[in-house]
């Protein structure tokens, strides 16, 4: 079992299979996407890197970029994870904008569980935040989704000035969406620092209306992300909060990443990769493992993000989150 100096142990594996993305969301890529053509990890390197962790104790795979449905081969190397053994989920996070054609092969390959990258209901706003008028696209990826069986989170960062409505809006929503709505503060990166500043809002009273209003905390799993999740008896869906700048975030850490390149990050906001590409190119299952065991070692007990501390990360899209 992966276990770092700190007694936190890794079941959630974070890859990343592209950093291209067609939205130009805000908070993340408001210029389009500007990245060189590279040679991301093929499907026999993902194949070897998922063995190895399997090997090592972890149960889920979440399938990142960028944007992952962006790459031809999305439903094969959906479809290699999920058939490792030790692997039992497999989860993708998305823009949606390609789901609704993508949902049946995908559910087919494997893929158990969707997050849904979606920042407003309204047309215009979603318009404006995304850089795509894609709204009624994205619906139907989420509709597709339920229909396959999955299990649908939609991810919505908190914004200023539009966090009440975003709370308003999606709360109605979930009164009959079968869905998990998950309210994510927004994270400070290199390239955003300035629009951190002026639109980052705490989740905390948010979280303190609900419960007030009768929503009630549910247990967290152990592969689950960093997410509180709470349900109401009186609404079909559920709510989540992600407050990265809280003081116990990084306490119940249970995720290490691998980007696109095969760099290991062992946190979002960590000040370099390592490099596994040589091993994974090799087919080595043994040598990733060693790698990765030793790496733990130098794993930060925090993020450091409450000290303004963002590390290599300039964007999100570089890690998939």
């Amino acid at each position: 079992m992966l276990q770092d100096s700190f007694g936190r142990r890794f079941y959630y594996l974070r890859l990343s299979i592209t950093d291209v993305c067609n939205f130009r969301c805000q908070y993340c890529l408001p210029d389009g996407y500007q990245g060189e053509a590279q040679q991301f990890l093929s499907l026999n390197e993902i194949d070897t890197l998922v063995n190895a962790f399997a090997q090592m104790g972890t149960s889920k795979i979440r399938i990142t970029g960028g944007e992952p449905t962006l790459r031809r081969d999305i439903v094969d190397v959906v479809a290699s994870c999920a058939q490792t053994e030790g692997i039992s989920k497999v989860a993708m996070t998305t823009h949606a904008g390609k789901l609704a054609s993508l949902a049946t092969p995908l559910a087919q390959a494997g893929l158990k569980q969707v997050n849904i990258s979606l920042d407003s209901l309204e047309p215009a706003q979603f318009a404006l935040l995304s850089g795509q008028d894609k709204l009624n696209a994205v619906l139907d990826g989420v509709e597709s989704a339920l229909v396959e069986g999955m299990n649908v989170k939609v991810n919505a960062v908190l914004l200023r000035p539009w966090a009440d409505s975003q709370l308003r809006d999606f709360t109605a929503w979930l009164k009959d969406m079968p869905v998990t709505v998950r309210f994510i503060e927004l994270m400070e990166t290199g390239q955003h620092k300035t629009f951190f500043k002026s639109h980052h809002v705490s989740a905390e009273p948010h979280l303190a209306a609900l419960k007030a209003q009768g929503w009630q905390p549910l247990p967290r799993g152990k592969d689950a992300g960093p997410a509180i999740e709470l349900a109401h008896p009186d609404y079909v869906g559920r709510i989540g909060f992600i407050m990265p700048y809280s003081s116990d975030f990084c306490n119940s850490c249970n995720r290490l990443r691998i980007t696109a390149l095969g760099k290991l990050h062992l946190c979002l906001f960590s000040e370099q990769g390592l490099d596994l590409r040589e091993s994974l190119q090799s087919g080595n299952v043994q040598a990733v493992k060693d790698f990765v065991g030793a790496s733990l070692a130098d794993k930060k007990v925090s993020h450091y993000l409450q000290e303004g501390i963002t590390g290599i990360t300039k964007n999100l899209s570089m890690l998939g989150g």
